[in-house]
């Protein structure tokens, strides 16, 4: 029997079928495109933050003053640098020993997997080839060429997610952007130093005439919007966007620039310091590791120097250990955030050697215990005095991550608070087979141990568990605040 089906039943079909096939895929764990966009952050769990720019010149002294506050990248700012003068000194910055490949590369080696950079911090200083100023390294320095296209291909190039931190709201050079006041002893002894303060509260944190020439609206649509434009335009795809300093914008122009910039990075996650109501995908603690009590169960990732300062400074010798800086690496995957931790090089474009020397030690703990660190999450159970843990899911179980400041002398270890049989243990690394006891209350020993420690800094045990571990639930406590990188 033939069966004539007219037109418009046929297409009604069509658009029936289409329609239920949508909703059905929207509803379906696969076009959480949240979810999606976050996933290789959160399998990265370190990556490189990078402070350059013209206050590298200055090495935090000025006029033959050591900074106060020690930091490098707010030296304009805390030691009052009139704006012409600033500038000047940018006719003397020329790092012509940059090389884009051999940064990502220490990068690579060092275990991260994505890196940003400061396009443009505070002093408005722009790291890449702009219509929007004339303060920037291409018009303004001997050196002359962009140095974030060469930084984004090799990124590219070497698997590794390129990220961009810009500063929305604050510019001390270009006119109009908010300056953060700052008092004249964060800077040095000025004796003048009642009257700037007191011009400085008079004037929105301004020192300088010039940095009020123009209003915050002339700014916002002369510079920071058609910069970061050019910006998610011109070097291919960005995988993150790091604002910095969230006060200043309205939430009209914070919708503005998020609106853009999601047209143009549909992929690319931001972080919460934009402002204007915007939180962002993330979470940003500076220069410390939150609490249990200050987590949420969201995204997170801390900003840390490796010595005192972003930006580069010649008296600062007060450098982390790598001892201390793995460690902080594993505490922070196992309450379920990212490391990304900062190098401030020199004015000529290189790494400072205490900063190469670490990543280097970094590179060769993270070669060997680094499945212990990517794509894992938070400690799902009892926390220990001996170290730190972080678990990987797969489909039916977990594994186990114990990783092992406090080496036991008698090569036993303890573990409690465990819902799940352990099935098996043996050192991350080594075939060795551990023995395990595990009694009804959860309570696991782990037996068999060398008596030294197979890693000066952290050992790592590998646990396989039958099912999956239940994950903590967080109660929050505290609100973590977006913040300001000095």
């Amino acid at each position: 029997m033939k069966i004539n089906i007219k037109p418009t039943l046929f297409i009604f079909s069509i658009f029936f079928i289409r329609c239920i096939s949508s909703v059905f895929a929207q509803t379906t764990p696969q076009a959480n495109t949240e979810d999606a966009k976050m996933a290789w952050w959160r399998e990265a769990r370190l990556g490189m933050f990078i402070h350059f720019g013209v206050y590298a010149q200055f090495g935090g002294v000025y006029r033959g003053h050591e900074q106060i506050v020690k930091n490098g990248e707010w030296l304009m700012n805390r030691m009052k640098v009139p704006v012409q003068e600033y500038k000047n000194t940018a006719q003397h910055f020329n790092p012509a020993k940059y090389n884009a490949e051999a940064w990502v590369q220490m990068a690579k080696n060092a275990g991260m997997k994505y890196i940003v950079i400061t396009a443009k911090h505070h002093d408005g200083f722009a790291l890449f080839d702009t219509k929007a100023s004339n303060w920037s390294i291409v018009q303004a320095s001997p050196y002359g060429k962009d140095i974030i296209k060469p930084l984004a291909e090799a990124c590219k190039k070497y698997g590794i997610k390129f990220g961009i931190y810009y500063s929305q709201s604050q510019d001390w050079v270009n006119p109009g952007g908010i300056t953060g006041r700052r008092v004249m002893k964060q800077g040095w002894l000025n004796p003048d130093s009642a009257k700037i303060d007191a011009y400085t509260l008079a004037h929105k944190g301004s020192w300088d005439p010039l940095q009020q020439s123009k209003t915050f609206d002339d700014y916002f649509n002369q510079v920071s919007y058609p910069q970061v434009k050019e910006l998610l335009s011109n070097y291919g795809d960005i995988s993150v966007l790091w604002w910095d300093t969230p006060g200043g914008l309205s939430k009209e122009q914070a919708k503005k620039m998020i609106d853009m910039a999601k047209t143009l990075q549909p992929n690319m996650i931001t972080n919460d310091r934009l402002g204007g109501g915007n939180t962002g995908d993330y979470k940003t603690p500076e220069q410390k590791i939150p609490n249990l009590a200050e987590l949420d169960g969201k995204d997170w990732e801390t900003c840390m120097t490796m010595n005192r300062t972003w930006g580069y400074r010649t008296g600062d010798h007060e450098w982390k250990s790598t001892e201390e800086l793995l460690r902080n690496t594993i505490d922070i995957a196992s309450k379920g955030g990212n490391f990304l931790l900062n190098v401030g090089p020199k004015p000529d474009g290189t790494f400072p050697k205490e900063s190469v020397d670490r990543l280097k030690e970094m590179g060769k703990w993270m070669k060997k215990y680094g499945e212990a660190i990517y794509g894992t999450h938070t400690n799902p159970v009892a926390n220990v005095d001996w170290g730190r843990i972080t678990a990987k899911d797969n489909k039916s179980n977990t594994t186990l991550y114990l990783s092992v400041f406090n080496w036991p002398a008698n090569g036993k270890l303890k573990l409690a608070g465990l819902s799940n049989k352990a099935l098996s243990a043996q050192l991350t690394g080594d075939n060795v087979k551990l023995k395990l006891t595990q009694n009804d209350a959860g309570s696991l020993e782990i037996e068999g141990l060398p008596n030294t420690a197979p890693d000066n800094i952290a050992s790592v045990i590998t646990i396989k568990l039958d099912g999956l571990a239940k994950k903590k639930e967080f109660i929050p406590e505290k609100k973590m605040k977006a913040g300001s990188i000095d």
